[in-house]
C-alpha cells in the first residue's frame, strides 16, 4: 500500500458488517427457532427488501440517501501512536473509494502519549473531513490528552457513559543523575551550539535558567494544544477544561467535550439499519516464516536459550574450577 515498502507490505481486510450481524441473527434463531422459523423469517426479510426496492425507486432523492455507506476504524494507541501507520493507510484507501457525504467511525482507545505522535494522527482525521466525509469518534473506555486531541477534530464525539474523556494538558519528567555521578567521582560533559540546544538534562546539573526555558516549552505545547481544541470545538470553553484534569463520560457531556452519551455498538447498531456499514482492518502481511511458524518457533527457541545461559555459565565456571583443582 502506499506508505509501506515492498518488504514489509499491507494487507486491507474488508468486513461487511450487515451481512455478519444478519448471519449470527439466523444461526441464533435457528439454533433457539428451528429451521421452520429460519426459512419463514428469510421470506419475511426477502419481501421487506423488495418492498424497500420499490419505495427507492420511486423516490430518486431518498434513492441516493439511502446509497450512503458508513466505514469503521479502529485506532487503539500507545504511548507513540504506533497504530497511525496502519490508520494512515485505511484513510488514503477511503479517500480514494468512499463518496462525499459517507461517513467514517472511527473507534478510538488511548491514554495519550508522545505530542509528534499524536498530532500526525489527528492530522490524518482531519484528512477526513477535508475530503468531505463525515466523521464520528466513538470512544468505550478512554479518549484522553493525545487521544481527545484526535477525539476533538470529530464532527461528533460518542461516549460510554464511563469513558474517561479530558486530560487537555502537557507532561514531562525525567531522573537527574548528577548528584550520583558527583558523589562517585564521574564528569560529565555535554556539548552543543546554540544558547537553548540543551536545557533540563538526565546527567548534568540543572539549574534555573535550565528548568525556566523547558517550562516555557512545556507552556508553548500547551498552548498549542488549547488552541488546537478550540478550532474544532469552539463552543468549548477551553480555559475552563484545559487544567490538565479528566472526566467521565456523563460529566464530560455536561462540560461539551462530548456529543452524546452512547457505546461505539450501540451507534454502529443504528447505523446499519438504514446503511451499508463496513469495518477495514489493515495489519502487516506475514511472511512466510510467520505463516509457518517458524519465526514464534525461533523467538521461543532464542528466549529459552537466554534464560537458561545464566546457569550454563554457572556450571561452566563452576566444572573449570574442579579441573583446575584436580
Amino acid at each position: 500500500m502506499l506508505f509501506h515498502p515492498a518488504k514489509n507490505p499491507v494487507e486491507l481486510r474488508v468486513i461487511h458488517l450487515n451481512k455478519n450481524q444478519e448471519q449470527r441473527r439466523e444461526d441464533l434463531m435457528e439454533a433457539t427457532q428451528g429451521k421452520a422459523a429460519l426459512k419463514q423469517f428469510r421470506k419475511t426479510m426477502a419481501k421487506t427488501a423488495k418492498q424497500a426496492l420499490k419505495a427507492k425507486t420511486k423516490n430518486k432523492k431518498k434513492n441516493a440517501d439511502d446509497k450512503s455507506q458508513v466505514f469503521v476504524l479502529d485506532f487503539d494507541g500507545d504511548i507513540k501512536a504506533t497504530a497511525v501507520k496502519h490508520l494512515r493507510e485505511e484513510i488514503s484507501t477511503l479517500i480514494s473509494a468512499a463518496n462525499k457525504g459517507d461517513e467514517v467511525v472511527v473507534r478510538l482507545e488511548s491514554g495519550g502519549g508522545l505530542v509528534h505522535g499524536y498530532g500526525l494522527a489527528a492530522a490524518q482525521l482531519v484528512r477526513l473531513k477535508d475530503a468531505g466525509l463525515k466523521l464520528t469518534v466513538c470512544v468505550d473506555k478512554v479518549a484522553a490528552s493525545g487521544g481527545y486531541m484526535m477525539a476533538c477534530v470529530a464532527d461528533k464525539v460518542v461516549a460510554a457513559p464511563f469513558a474517561i474523556i479530558g486530560s487537555i494538558g502537557v507532561v514531562s519528567q525525567l531522573p537527574n543523575f548528577h548528584k550520583w555521578l558527583k558523589n562517585h567521582d564521574v564528569d560529565y560533559e555535554m556539548f552543543t551550539a546554540g544558547d537553548y540546544k540543551r536545557t533540563v538534562t538526565v546527567f548534568g546539573e540543572n539549574d534555573a535558567e535550565d528548568r525556566a526555558k523547558y517550562q516555557e516549552e512545556l507552556e508553548q505545547t500547551h498552548e498549542l494544544f488549547k488552541h488546537f481544541v478550540n478550532n474544532y470545538r469552539p463552543t468549548l470553553d477551553v480555559a475552563k477544561v484545559a487544567t490538565g484534569e479528566h472526566w467521565y463520560g456523563e460529566d464530560a457531556l455536561k462540560l461539551n467535550l462530548i456529543d452524546s452519551l452512547q457505546t461505539s455498538d450501540s451507534y454502529i447498531l443504528g447505523r446499519m439499519e438504514d446503511n451499508e456499514v463496513y469495518a477495514l482492518h489493515s495489519r502487516q502481511k506475514p511472511t512466510l516464516a510467520e505463516k509457518l511458524g517458524l519465526a514464534q518457533a525461533a523467538e521461543a527457541t532464542v528466549s529459552l536459550a537466554i534464560n537458561k545461559l545464566p546457569d550454563a555459565l554457572a556450571r561452566f565456571d563452576f566444572n573449570s574450577r574442579l579441573n583446575i583443582l584436580k
